[in-house]
Formats: C-alpha cells, sequence, structure tokens
C-alpha cells in the first residue's frame, strides 16, 4: 500500500503516506465548493508534475555531475468545464545562476519533459515547460 486517506468532513481529506508516515490535508477552492484553505486535490496533480520533473532532472544532474542545487519551479494550473478538468499545466523551471552547456540544458530539459508524471498526465492536458537559465 503507497498511501490512506482519511475524509475528515466540510470537503477536506487527509491523505498518509504509508512508508514515512509523512501527510497533507486537502480541500477543494473557494470555486469549487472548498475553502482554499489547503491544496486541492488539482493542486496536487498540477504539483506533482513539477516535483516529478525536478526529481528526474535531479537524477539526470546526478549522473552527469551537473549541479543543480537551488532550482525552482512556479506551478500555474488551468481549469477547464463541463467536465471540470486540468486542461493546462504551466512549469517554469528557474534554474540556479550557473554556465550550463548547451548538452547539459539538453540532459536536463529532456529529463523534466519525460518524467513519469508527464507520461502518465492525459495526452489532452497542456503540458508547458519553460526554463530560465
Amino acid at each position: 500500500m503507497t498511501s490512506k486517506v482519511e475524509y475528515l468532513g466540510a470537503l477536506q481529506t487527509k491523505a498518509t503516506h504509508i512508508k514515512s508516515g509523512e501527510t497533507f490535508i486537502t480541500d477543494p477552492p473557494v470555486d469549487n465548493n472548498g475553502k482554499g484553505e489547503a491544496f486541492s486535490p488539482t493542486d496536487i496533480v498540477a504539483t506533482a508534475l513539477a516535483n516529478c520533473a525536478m526529481t528526474i532532472m535531479g537524477i539526470a544532474a546526478a549522473n552527469h555531475g551537473i549541479d543543480i542545487d537551488g532550482m525552482e519551479a512556479e506551478i500555474t494550473k488551468h481549469m477547464a468545464a463541463d467536465p471540470r478538468r486540468i486542461s493546462g499545466v504551466d512549469v517554469h523551471i528557474t534554474m540556479p545562476q550557473k554556465d550550463y552547456s548547451s548538452k547539459e540544458r539538453a540532459i536536463l530539459e529532456h529529463a523534466a519533459l519525460t518524467c513519469p508524471v508527464a507520461k502518465s498526465l492525459h495526452p489532452d492536458l497542456i503540458q508547458n515547460f519553460t526554463f530560465t537559465w
């Protein structure tokens, strides 16, 4: 088992990672009957795309001796209606101010774009990655 989710009432849930015991709460956004007090489930999906991309970039960086410590990402989720769903995710990755070669940039960008979450999302969901070097 990977995780367990408990319904807390008032549209909130508590997810627990079985191995670590780490938890987080979800709450729907205000425009979907929630209070907007925590990540919504769709926020988590959008954010997971960036988390995964950065993790796979970290693996590639370690394998190629590239320093990416300090890398950051900003995520914007776009919703559509009928049915309500995530229609797009913008992931803007800002790299630390280092002198990356074109080969290193290509390795890292390829890693981000081919992460497991990116490959698991529906092809209709637009994934827009940008990088600031």
